[in-house]
């Protein structure tokens, strides 16, 4: 079997929806992180997979690709798992490089919220079943999981400090292609009294009982993030040091209402069939769409807080939907560069209908 590896991970910087980013399209977004990564390696590379949600349909993903000025026999092929949709596009290039399908692939996902064509949210499952808004998901997952205000509020403040330490270290630095003269994650444009906007919010939601704000919740945003895959002796040959090596990847399903908590079995099953324990995880990046997932999440999984979004994530930064899952991944490239001693990381997002994607990589460099 080949071995695919990831070799390099970008993003954009995050803009607000109807922010810095608001005129841009996704596939103008996209095409300067496909072209960065693929700098020098235009003739072997196979395809680029994009995760796209809320965009103007086609495919995103070949549009981009001419875009970025990659060959004409560069192909794409755009997907749609809605939040875990960027992902979905890495497991995807991991599998084909795994099958030899292919030993080089742009992978990843896009997201302009501000130029969407549609007025209204897709439908997540059907009436029969409940297809509640993903907020109210929120709050059906924080009473089921018993996840007080205080707890979500607490994750939240944690998130925003450690988002803005890693801004001033510059960590972010290294992630991020500029666009459009923007290099900065719009969120960071001055610091903000975070601990006062929790204070201050209320349940937008459910009024009663309701401990979901926009303060402990994603906002919405407009982004592109992709990773360059390679076959293991193809990256070295072509003078690469990988970094991660797919390992195993996990899909599961839960009830619609409760889509928060699907990373949950996700996780759980990567790691039995894999004979680990969550003590032999180094790093896990799970997408914070709203502070009461991803304290479940945490908490039934028993994810130690040293461990788990180490430089914050979506509730400060933003969630892109159809970028976020591969933003997570390439925080996880670059974070795994900066240790010594890492061994394994995982990266999983729970998404629209209670779908939870994981992925296992193991630390290579």
């Amino acid at each position: 079997m080949n071995r695919a590896v990831i070799v390099e991970a970008k993003r954009t910087p995050i803009g607000k929806k109807n922010g810095m980013l608001r005129h841009i399209q996704p596939h103008e977004l996209a095409a300067p992180v496909l072209q960065s990564l693929a700098e020098g390696l235009e003739n072997i590379i196979d395809e680029v997979i994009l995760g796209n949600v809320v965009g103007p349909g086609g495919n995103v993903a070949r549009v981009a690709s001419l875009e970025a000025g990659l060959p004409l026999s560069v192909t794409g092929i755009t997907i749609d798992r809605q939040c875990s949709a960027g992902l979905e596009a890495i497991r995807m290039a991991c599998y084909f490089v795994q099958g030899r399908a292919g030993n080089c692939y742009l992978a990843g996902g896009v997201e302009s919220s501000s130029t969407s064509p549609f007025p209204e949210r897709a439908r997540f499952s059907p009436d029969s079943i409940g297809d509640p808004d993903m907020g109210v998901a929120a709050e059906l997952v924080a009473k089921e999981y018993g996840i007080s205000r205080t707890k979500q509020d607490q994750f939240a403040l944690l998130s925003y400090e450690r988002s803005w330490a890693s801004f001033q270290a510059d960590l972010f630095n290294e992630e991020i292609v500029p666009i459009s003269t923007q290099s900065v994650d719009e969120e960071f444009s001055k610091k903000r009294n975070y601990e006062l906007l929790l204070k201050r919010a209320k349940p937008i939601f459910m009024k009663e009982n309701g401990t979901v704000t926009a303060a402990n919740s994603c906002g919405i945003n407009d982004g592109a993030s992709a990773v360059l895959v390679m076959e293991e002796k193809l990256a070295k040959m072509n003078g690469f040091n990988p970094v991660i090596r797919f390992v195993d990847s996990v899909v599961s399903g839960v009830h619609p209402n409760f889509p928060g908590i699907s990373p949950v079995p996700a996780i759980t099953e990567l790691l039995s069939r894999n004979k680990l324990v969550m003590d032999d995880i180094d790093i896990i990046e799970i997408n914070e769409a709203f502070a009461s997932k991803i304290v479940a999440c945490q908490e039934q999984l028993s994810i130690p807080s040293d461990k788990l979004n180490v430089c914050g994530g979506a509730l400060t930064m933003g969630h892109p939907y159809g970028a976020s899952g591969a933003i997570l991944v390439t925080r996880l490239v670059h974070e795994v560069k900066r240790r010594k001693n890492a061994k394994y990381v995982i990266a999983a997002v729970g998404s629209g209908g209670g779908i939870g994607v994981a992925i296992l990589f193991e630390v290579v460099m």
